[in-house]
C-alpha cells in the first residue's frame, strides 16, 4: 500500500515538473514563465519528497528530506525575486 502510494506521488510530482518546464517553453514573458517554473516546482518537489517519506528508513533521513524541500522553496523563491527584479531594470532602462 505504501508503494502505491509513494509511486502515485512521485508521479504526480514529475507530472508537475512537467508542467512547469513546459510554461517555461510556451509563455510569453518572463513574468508568467517564474510564476509557472517556480509554483510548479515546488508543488513537483513536495510531492516527490511526499511520496520518499514513507521509503525512508529513519526518522533521520525523513527530517533531511523535508529540509531539502525546505531549503528549495526557499532559494526558488529568492532566485525568481532577484531574476524579476532584473527583468524589470532592463526593461525600465529600454
Amino acid at each position: 500500500m505504501l508503494d502505491a502510494f509513494s509511486i502515485v506521488a512521485i508521479v504526480a510530482g514529475l507530472v508537475f515538473f512537467l508542467a512547469g518546464t513546459v510554461g517555461l517553453l510556451r509563455f510569453p514573458d518572463a513574468f508568467t514563465r517564474l510564476h509557472a517554473l517556480t509554483k510548479a516546482d515546488n508543488l513537483g518537489v513536495a510531492l516527490v519528497v511526499i511520496g520518499l517519506l514513507p521509503q525512508m528508513d529513519g526518522v533521520l533521513a525523513a527530517l533531511k528530506l523535508v529540509l531539502v524541500w525546505l531549503l528549495v522553496m526557499l532559494s526558488s523563491a529568492a532566485v525568481s525575486q532577484l531574476i524579476a527584479r532584473s527583468v524589470r531594470r532592463q526593461e525600465r532602462s529600454e
